[in-house]
């Protein structure tokens, strides 16, 4: 699937994929989905390849990446049933969703800002602070409706109790390692809405082995088959 991204400012990179593998094995099925700071729309678009039957809405607070997410759709014949130009957080949804993905900016207030706007507002959690992120969420989540999106694994606690807090429950849980014997990097979670399922640990993802890509990582890139494009506009 090509893919038009600015050449400065944010670019996706294999967290998104390794998202959008998460979310796959569990063959989402004939629903709606929301991707929540969809940037390009590289996470909407490769569900909505994968799994015709999702009624996909992208959202972006970004007008470029709006623009740039019409642009994929298109491009790749994919039929997106909308793209939100809005702030998550204050925008008046209309209908509850049954998925709603995301990878979320995780950057802390105390990491160093770029001076480049577009990459600022991705990567900082001040544009879309967790627990605003995480009741938003709930509210126009459909009852027993899923949540799934990747963060920063040094903040899981966080993560797992605002979800908690919120009547989430976290059913299934994957941790991304660069390599063996390194500390998790990211949290993959699923959880679903009053839901009392017990929680799932799943198997560790590996990247890098021997300074090169895993077997299963690299399986991970192949299925996605994306390609970056530059983007003019």
């Amino acid at each position: 699937m090509e893919l038009y991204q600015k050449e400065k400012g944010y670019r996706y990179n294999s967290d998104t994929l390794f998202l959008y593998d998460f979310i796959a094995s569990f063959s989402p099925k004939k629903s709606s989905l929301l991707d929540v700071g969809c940037g390009c729309g590289i996470l909407g678009l490769l569900l909505k390849r994968d799994f015709e039957c999702l009624e996909v809405s992208l959202l972006d607070i970004q007008e470029d990446n709006c623009s740039i997410s019409c642009k994929n759709a298109l491009h790749n014949h994919l039929n997106i049933h909308e793209v939100i130009h809005d702030d998550f957080l204050t925008y008046s949804f209309a209908k509850k969703y049954d998925y709603i993905v995301s990878n979320p900016p995780f950057y802390h207030q105390n990491t160093l800002k770029s001076t480049d706007e577009h990459l600022c507002t991705s990567r900082h959690s001040s544009y879309l602070p967790l627990e605003a992120l995480i009741k938003k969420t709930s509210q126009i989540l459909s009852n027993r409706g899923y949540v799934l999106l990747c963060y920063d694994a040094k903040q899981s606690d966080t993560l797992i109790h605002l979800l908690h807090q919120e009547k989430l429950k976290v059913e299934n849980i994957r941790f991304v390692y660069t390599k063996l014997g390194a500390e998790a990097s990211l949290i993959l979670v699923r959880a679903r809405k009053n839901s009392k399922t017990a929680c799932k640990i799943e198997p560790p993802l590996i990247v890098m082995k021997e300074n090169t890509f895993t077997q299963e990582a690299q399986a991970i890139f192949t299925k996605s088959q994306t390609k970056s494009v530059s983007w003019q506009g």
